[in-house]
């Protein structure tokens, strides 16, 4: 069963959150047979960095992406969300 891949830009709702713990709310917040595939930090400006962070779902899920873009929106620290790219893997 193929599986997508989308990468987001998680901004935090201030400089202050860390971003290892919003990576772990994230990880915690998934809809089920999502998965985090990797993340990392990319900085903004004035000390403000973004996460950017890989989600793997089921393809022939309906809804997954709203789901999980939801979900994402709903975790404690997140300010704003950007879809980056999606991609189908096998």
């Amino acid at each position: 069963m193929a599986r997508i891949v989308a990468r987001f830009r998680v901004f935090p709702e201030s400089i202050e959150v860390d971003l290892g713990e919003l990576r772990n709310r994230i990880e915690a917040a998934l809809p089920e047979g999502s998965r985090v595939e990797g993340s990392g930090e990319e900085p903004i400006a004035f000390g403000l960095k973004a996460l950017i962070i890989g989600v793997s779902m089921p393809e022939d899920a309906e809804g997954v992406m709203d789901r999980v873009e939801d979900a994402l929106r709903r975790v404690e620290g997140v300010g704003e969300v950007q879809v980056l790219a999606v991609t189908r893997v096998r």
